[in-house]
């Protein structure tokens, strides 16, 4: 189930799970449904957009945001912010999915921009 994940991440696109019994889906993808533990799922790319739940700023020579994101499909995912003026960051502030690269070959890590 991450192998079509990490190489749709390296075409900057990212795909979630629904459960297609229940219409809910999910991250981090798995090969089974959230809350029912079915096994009928399936991956589908997300839109890319999605609100900040909750948030912390690391404040040193260079700040670190990191943040629980509600995507528009549902699902939340643990990831950080990026490009932008992190003192702005806030809940419920809309966000942008982005691909950041990891270097050594290894597929790019998503990441939000504040929108």
């Amino acid at each position: 189930m991450t192998k079509p994940v990490w190489g749709a991440a390296r075409l900057s696109r990212l795909l979630i799970g629904p459960g297609m019994d229940i219409g809910r889906h999910g991250w981090y993808n798995r090969g089974v449904a959230p809350g029912t533990l079915s096994t009928h799922v399936a991956l589908v790319p997300a839109k890319g957009s999605g609100t900040i739940c909750t948030e912390t700023v690391l404040r040193a020579a260079t700040s670190v945001a990191a943040a629980y994101m509600a995507l528009e499909e549902g699902p939340r995912m643990c990831t950080s912010i990026v490009d932008g003026d992190r003192v702005g960051t806030r809940i419920g502030r809309e966000v942008t999915l982005v691909f950041k690269p990891t270097g050594g070959g290894r597929p790019p890590l998503p990441a939000f921009t504040l929108t």
